[in-house]
């Protein structure tokens, strides 16, 4: 026991030079989560051909609302100079006045920066146009520069902000379920040495380039990883306090309940990874590195949990749960508010199950109305006044064509580059058409068009579908369509892809999962039909939330895919952990008598972790990321739908309408223990006569 003890502890203590090294391995660049087939992807391959490593552009834009006076002008001429003599810069364009002489604007080219470097010389290049700006003169830094280094300073900072925000919601939501003062640290600390090795593991995948990291993706594994550590600590302690009822000795009660608490846990965590790891199927590098990423931390853990956990609480005995020390012969004490539950459930289960799912079902209703068809890039911060790239774009937008600074990229066959100009400017929202680049290499030439609307916007993506459709005609062209704007398009494109297979390939691992668990078939396709029921009734509120509370611009189409990925992995977990306790009750006392008080027994418990998931992942919400705004909000709601209405009235009353068959074609389905025919009572109670 001590030198497990031990050995974790040195695991931390070796992370510690980890902890703060993730940011150099992230990757927040949307271009890089592009598969390799995606035009996009394919035209930034051609054009590097053109000009070499592509350089990244941080638009400077300059406003004056009563117009530019000439000492602006000079002002600007001298900060493009001092720019262009920057380190790090590769090229600085001419200063480009706007036709209504209210604005000015010019381009600084970052050859191919490498991961973090933007962080500082996008910060370093606003510092210094702040000096000897004349009174009046607004100035922000802008395009895909600005916005990737505002992204890397929105995560800056992530594991100090969520690991105490998320700890200290999770510490008092356990002095209130234990009432004390020992038991809340010895949880916090198994999550902590999880999280430990899960970093040491993460940094050296994604510094071998074998997963890719980013900022969001990293505020999820904190996250998750609290949240599910201490929901598998809750587990095991409920049933070691259980145990430490019934016999004197700890090492006793802790093997028993390690027993019964090993397989759902193993059962419980394999659905998450298994789930998880269908995320590896979706086209988007982001996803895909996020599964890994994320099961990695579910394995750390259930280590935690089932390791440290145990020796912990074996070397403190009945004092961890001082002052109220389980007492030896009260194991059969089954009043308070899950009794009552119980027994209301055990009274009526068709009635409850019925109104549960009209309740579910009429919220399910709203789902047509949330928006997942993707937002533009500046808005994917929630507090927008308060980013410069963001305030930078507007001010383009007033006074430049909108997609000025990042023009759509045309890579077309020589001889078909008259007929591909005069094409591309017949679509609506193509401003102008130029050659991007004076050479032709291998056959092929660059053209620059520049958008009527904002790069990053709908506008914008709704031209580019429709240049790519008309060059689509143009006979031998074989145009390639890329830049900011198409890239975004096919994230979008690719992220409702993933919707289509990855979504499946979910309810059937989790299936499997738990028909072997079960060993049965109607039980798991119970489960798994409460839990999408479930799902969907969050997305209904979220689209009621989202539209007409908070008034948000839409949500990306990856935020539907990681709510399901989560909410079902997650919310079978606490299926898993009902059921597989009704199963234990069910073969001594018969399936009716073994829903009641399997629910009784693990309702507390069960309730608790839900409601510790949903605040650890409502810690989310702190980052001013929009993403990672909704999505804290859907699994944080869809955690509480699971645990207070689908697991707590919907899945036992169904189970208890059903009986017996619920478990064919396993032999519980053909045998009763104790009669399947007795009046259904709570435990600790007495049959009628």
């Amino acid at each position: 026991m001590a030198g497990l003890l031990l050995a974790w502890l040195a695991i931390g203590g070796i992370s510690g030079p980890f902890q703060g090294r993730l940011a150099e391995v992230q990757t927040n660049d949307s271009s890089t989560f592009l598969p390799a087939d995606a035009e996009s992807t394919r035209a930034a391959q051609e054009q590097q051909e053109f000009t070499g490593a592509q350089p990244l552009p941080a638009v400077v834009v300059y406003e004056r609302t009563d117009g530019l006076t000439a000492q602006d002008l000079d002002a600007i001429r001298g900060h493009a100079a001092a720019a262009a003599a920057a380190p790090g810069v590769q090229d600085v364009s001419p200063v480009i006045p706007a036709p209504d002489r209210a604005a000015a604007q010019f381009v600084v080219a970052y050859p191919g920066a490498e991961r973090g470097e933007l962080d500082e010389l996008v910060p370093e290049l606003r510092d210094s146009l702040a000096t000897g700006l004349p009174a009046g003169l607004s100035v922000h830094v802008t395009g895909p520069a600005g916005l990737a280094a505002d992204l890397s300073a929105a995560f800056a900072g992530i594991d100090g902000l969520l690991l105490l925000v998320a700890a200290g919601v999770v510490a008092l939501i356990l002095l209130i379920v234990y009432r004390s003062p020992l038991l809340p640290v010895l949880v916090l600390l198994s999550a902590g040495l999880a999280l430990c090795l899960a970093v040491v593991v993460v940094y050296l995948m994604a510094d071998a380039g074998w997963i890719t990291l980013s900022g969001q993706t990293q505020g999820i594994l904190f996250i998750l990883i609290v949240g599910a550590a201490t929901d598998y600590a809750l587990l095991l302690i409920a049933r070691y306090r259980e145990e430490l009822r019934r016999t004197e000795s700890t090492w006793t009660a802790m093997r028993l309940a390690y027993r019964a608490t090993v397989e759902p846990v193993l059962a419980s965590a394999g659905t998450v990874i298994l789930g998880l790891l269908c995320l590896l199927l979706s086209g988007l590098n982001s996803n895909r590195g996020l599964g890994p990423v994320a099961a990695i931390g579910i394995v750390a853990a259930v280590l935690a949990a089932l390791t440290f956990l145990p020796a912990a609480l074996l070397l403190f005995g009945r004092a961890a749960f001082w002052p109220f020390r389980p007492k030896v012969g009260t194991a059969g004490s089954t009043s308070g508010l899950w009794s009552r539950i119980a027994a209301a459930v055990g009274r009526r289960p068709r009635r409850l199950w019925i109104a549960s799912a009209i309740v579910l079902g009429a919220l399910a209703a709203f789902v047509p109305q949330f928006q997942a068809s993707g937002v533009a890039q500046s808005d994917f911060f929630v507090d927008k006044a308060a980013v410069d790239s963001v305030q930078g774009q507007e001010a383009l937008s007033r006074h430049f064509p909108g997609g000025t600074g990042s023009p759509a990229v045309i890579i077309v066959a020589a001889p078909a580059e008259e007929r591909t100009v005069a094409a591309a400017r017949t679509v609506p929202g193509i401003v102008s058409v130029d050659r991007g680049s004076p050479q032709v290499v291998d056959g092929r030439v660059q053209l620059s068009a520049i958008l009527a609307e904002p790069a990053d916007s709908e506008a914008a993506v709704a031209t580019v579908t429709e240049l790519r459709r008309t060059l689509a005609t143009v006979p031998g062209a074989d145009a390639l369509v890329g830049g900011v704007t198409a890239t975004q398009l096919d994230s979008q494109d690719t992220a409702a892809r993933d919707l289509r297979v990855v979504v499946p390939a979910v309810l059937v691992v989790v299936f499997l999962v738990l028909a072997l668990l079960l060993r049965a078939l109607v039980a798991p396709l119970l489960l798994i039909a409460s839990v999408v029921l479930s799902f969907a009734a969050t997305l209904g509120i979220g689209a009621l939330v989202f539209n007409h509370v908070l008034d948000l611009p839409g949500a990306d189409p990856s935020v539907p895919l990681f709510a399901f990925v989560f909410l079902v992995a997650l919310g079978v977990d606490y299926n898993i952990f009902l059921m597989s306790r009704v199963r234990e009750e069910a073969e001594q006392v018969g399936t009716r008598d073994g829903v009641v008080r399997g629910l009784e027994v693990t309702g507390g418990v069960i309730t608790s972790a839900g409601v510790v998931l949903a605040a650890t992942f409502a810690a989310l919400a702190v980052l001013p990321i929009l993403f990672l705004v909704q999505i804290a909000f859907l699994v944080a709601v869809g955690v509480l739908v699971d645990t207070l209405i689908v697991r707590s009235v919907l899945v036992p009353a169904l189970a208890l309408d059903i009986g017996r068959p619920i478990w064919w074609p396993g032999a519980l389905a053909r045998r009763d223990p104790k009669g399947e025919d007795r009046p259904v009572v709570a435990a600790g109670t007495a049959p009628p006569a």
